[in-house]
């Protein structure tokens, strides 16, 4: 399983199989947290799901067309294509499997952690990244709804990190299977028992870890920046226990598009061009007290 999986035959089996089993994982983290959702929600429902799930679920077809378009190979393919020409740190250098499997998923864990800050640092991306933040509620779909521009800008990342790092396609795989599903995870309006949250948010970011980066309150809103492992907010000092107002009682999304209409499609598209980009990336409003 660890190995690189060199030859046409291989690559063609990994490619299929990574189209299959993402896809059975999507369907089932997506079933399984909207069930949780109904049978034990953390926050009260305020705004119909057909008015926000229809239009973030547009947004992932939008999202995945577009990665398909632009991009003739994405990560897994990319990471056969570095093995077989020997590009990167694992294929240049003699790495036992396992150690290059385990290494090349926290590193692109924590590269992507390392992205998620940038996006809320640069004003120019944090237009992009807000669209996420815009939600009004935080269920399974908020970990769903990006940018398009954003997806293409993440994969791009993800491609150079590949070809640098030259990780072993099952570690891409495993990778991007977790953190779509983590994503999903710890964006689900789920109670999770506060002693097991505790223990649970030790090795894996829970929501309502998370839900304290979605608060309208910048200085939460720059923490917690993990999707999967925990462990790089606690060892940069980015973490956030909990919300200052409770996670009842807080305040979902950003100051600007606080309207019902701005969670439908064609508003989510364009709020990168609406408005400022003040007051949200990190060290833009010093002292603001929120």
């Amino acid at each position: 399983m660890f190995t690189s999986g060199k030859g046409p035959d291989r690559m063609e089996s990994l490619l299929q199989n990574e189209a299959a089993i993402r896809l059975a994982v999507f369907f089932g983290v997506l079933a399984a947290m909207a069930g949780w959702e109904v049978a034990a929600p953390r926050r009260r429902r305020e705004i119909p799901r057909l008015i926000r799930w229809t239009n973030n679920l547009a947004v992932v077809v939008i999202d995945t067309a577009l990665v398909r378009l632009v991009f003739p190979v994405v990560a897994v393919g990319f990471a056969l294509i570095a093995a077989e020409r020997g590009w990167g740190l694992f294929n240049a250098y003699d790495v036992p499997g396992w150690i290059a499997f385990l290494l090349s998923v926290a590193a692109l864990d924590l590269a992507i952690y390392l992205q998620h800050v940038m996006f809320h640092a640069v004003p120019a991306l944090w237009r992009l990244h807000r669209m996420h933040h815009a939600d009004l509620e935080f269920d399974v779909t908020t970990g769903l709804r990006f940018h398009p521009v954003e997806i293409l800008l993440s994969m791009a990342i993800k491609l150079a990190i590949v070809a640098v790092l030259g990780p072993p396609a099952a570690a891409v795989l495993v990778f991007e299977v977790l953190l779509n599903a983590t994503a999903m995870f710890n964006h689900s309006n789920i109670r999770i028992p506060p002693a097991i949250d505790r223990v649970l948010r030790w090795v894996v970011v829970t929501p309502d870890m998370h839900r304290v980066h979605h608060s309208i309150h910048p200085n939460e809103t720059n923490s917690n920046f993990g999707f999967n492992l925990p462990w790089w907010d606690r060892l940069l000092g980015t973490y956030r226990p909990q919300p200052r107002d409770g996670h009842e009682a807080m305040t979902i999304g950003i100051e600007q598009f606080r309207t019902r209409r701005d969670l439908w499609l064609d508003r989510m598209l364009i709020q990168p061009l609406i408005g400022p980009a003040s007051g949200y990336p990190i060290n833009r409003e010093r002292g603001s007290g929120k």
